[in-house]
């Protein structure tokens, strides 16, 4: 079961288009050649000054012990679905560029490597859904991740499962049409808040 595409205003690769965050999951685990091929995607990512300041910790659902504690580290509404997931990220952003040294664009970074990991997943006909609702210093515990790396998000990821399995209202938000903002609301020309120009050009065009 794949995801309708989302119906953009203006074109978009296909890639960018199917790419969505299910809640629904098959049981059918993510091949070692799928997850190496989906840390690749992120290892080449872009990076301030080519730090490439993240980390993820791998947690498939048979290493049961694993599973069980990044897990427990999420929100109750994220664990009702999140448990059928094959796969879970725990996505880590490095704070200090060195010792002392805080990288304020560490988080940008992480972003950056979540996205190609995204968009290659895609590709290979998974799905990945972000999550932010956790406890970040309960997943820091359970994996001994060092203070100065910062647990930023989980990733669920596999194969796309049957929406209408899902309890409601979960079922509801699965089955509910996409939506974006406008792009005249949020892309601006010369002045915060004024919209591109290029924006009404084309709306008064079309």
């Amino acid at each position: 079961m794949t995801a309708d595409p989302a119906v953009t205003d203006h074109p978009i690769h296909p890639l960018l288009a199917t790419r969505w965050s299910p809640r629904a999951f098959t049981p059918t685990p993510v091949t070692s050649e799928q997850l190496i091929s989906l840390l690749e995607a992120a290892r080449w990512a872009p990076s301030g000054g080519n730090v490439q300041p993240w980390s993820f910790v791998v947690v498939p659902r048979d290493d049961a012990a694993a599973f069980a504690r990044l897990l427990g580290s999420l929100a109750e509404g994220n664990r009702v679905w999140a448990q059928h997931a094959p796969l879970l990220l725990l996505a880590v952003a490095q704070q200090e560029r060195q010792p002392g040294t805080p990288n304020p664009y560490a988080l940008y970074d992480l972003g950056q490597a979540v996205a190609s990991l995204t968009v290659q997943a895609t590709a290979l006909g998974l799905r990945v859904h972000q999550m932010g609702g956790f406890d970040p210093e309960q997943a820091r515990a359970a994996f001994a991740v060092p203070a100065d790396y910062a647990p930023v998000t989980v990733l669920a990821v596999g194969a796309q499962g049957d929406p209408t399995a899902l309890p409601e209202p979960l079922r509801g938000r699965e089955l509910a049409a996409r939506t974006r903002k406008p792009l005249d609301s949020f892309v601006f020309g010369d002045t915060w808040g004024h919209p591109l120009a290029l924006l009404a050009d084309m709306a008064q065009a079309g």
